[in-house]
């Protein structure tokens, strides 16, 4: 992988970039659609193409279980099995450690999982099996095993995770040997920003082609998740990417990229359209509302996406409301098109040295909510 820091914005940390890896290049700040068991719900490879995917998010503990890791490797490897030939990242299970929580068991060795799918079979995951389920799949950049902890966690519990998640990183390190794949490392201390300082620096220390704020969007306070991001920035070298994992909503990414991140990914927009929560320039439409039974105009005005060039508000709420499947594809292409087309935009005013200025216009059109 080559991370290349294109221009920093000369009055705010954000940064434009470019991220080349074996399956070609991904310009920063970038948004990764989740496609957790190798698709993102609902959207074709072609879909994804059009609303202008650079990179996708995999999930390693879903495919894990199903179809296997074996599996996929026996079909010609991540990329091939799912038709996809532009970059994948995929993440290390460690999420699951968090929302499975009432099916696994961590210790220093690694965490045993109980599957949500075979009837609680028992599965033993080590920061080694984690590394080398992901070589297996062929992402281009792979995470390292973590221990994403629950809001609020005590500081005694916050410490002892912290310092399990960064043992576990060296094992990590230590176990990668596959050639090509970056691996990048995953900070970590709850919303303690003393422990967040301490973790950056040991995460550096042990030294990765990439660096992660993780443990954010668990139920946290937006002033809390920015002044995380705050403090564990300057800590984070210039010359990697930074990634903000699982974060978030439009004003997450704006207020991210201007905190100098360059990666994020999230199942928002593609949850929310499932949900008929779609995002616009003016905030939230919720398609399910009886004001649009009669509208005629598109979702957003300043949307050039099919859905809006093709559908009616007053339409969509009618297919969501009638239970039709291709709502749930004409929705996502929607969101996905606004949040894609939302990093372009940034990418753009950064390029400019405008990028304060588009802050202010993005904050000062959000009108609607849910």
């Amino acid at each position: 992988m080559k991370f290349s820091l294109l221009k920093k914005e000369a009055k705010t940390r954000a940064r434009l970039g470019k991220i080349t890896v074996s399956h070609g290049e991904i310009n920063t700040p970038v948004f990764a659609p989740v496609g957790t068991a190798g698709i993102v719900k609902t959207l074709s490879k072609e879909d994804l193409f059009y609303v202008g995917a650079e990179m996708i998010l995999c999930n390693t503990y879903h495919l894990f279980l199903r179809p296997g890791h074996e599996l996929i490797k026996r079909m010609g490897g991540l990329h091939k099995f799912i038709s996809w030939d532009r970059p994948i990242l995929t993440d290390s299970g460690g999420f699951q450690v968090f929302s499975l929580n009432e099916l696994r068991k961590i210790t220093e060795e690694g965490v045993t999982f109980q599957s949500h799918l075979d009837g609680g079979q028992k599965h033993f995951i080590t920061p080694e099996t984690a590394i080398e389920i992901q070589e297996t799949l062929g992402a281009d950049i792979i995470m390292t095993f973590d221990e994403c902890i629950p809001y609020p966690s005590t500081y005694d519990y916050t410490k002892t995770s912290m310092e399990l998640t960064t043992r576990w990183a060296s094992r990590c390190k230590e176990a990668h040997k596959k050639e090509g794949q970056a691996l990048f490392g995953i900070v970590q201390g709850g919303f303690f920003q003393d422990l967040r300082k301490i973790s950056a620096n040991d995460i550096v220390n042990i030294g990765f082609d990439g660096y992660a704020i993780g443990g954010l969007s668990v139920g946290e306070t937006k002033p809390q998740m920015y002044e995380t991001i705050d403090t564990v920035m300057p800590y984070l070298p210039e010359d990697k990417p930074r990634y903000i994992m699982g974060v978030g909503t439009p004003e997450d990414l704006v207020e991210g990229v201007y905190r100098g991140a360059d990666i994020f990914d999230c199942v928002m927009p593609t949850r929310h359209a499932r949900n008929g929560s779609l995002f616009t320039s003016e905030g939230i439409v919720n398609i399910k509302n009886a004001p649009y039974t009669e509208d005629e105009g598109p979702i957003d005005k300043n949307c050039g996406c099919h859905t809006c060039k093709n559908y009616s508000r007053a339409y969509l709420r009618h297919l969501f409301l009638a239970k039709e499947v291709s709502v749930l594809r004409f929705n996502t292409i929607h969101n996905l098109y606004y949040y894609l087309n939302l990093m372009k935009n940034i990418r753009e005013a950064i390029r400019e040295d405008r990028f304060l200025e588009f802050k202010r216009e993005f904050y000062k059109d959000r009108i609607i909510g849910e």
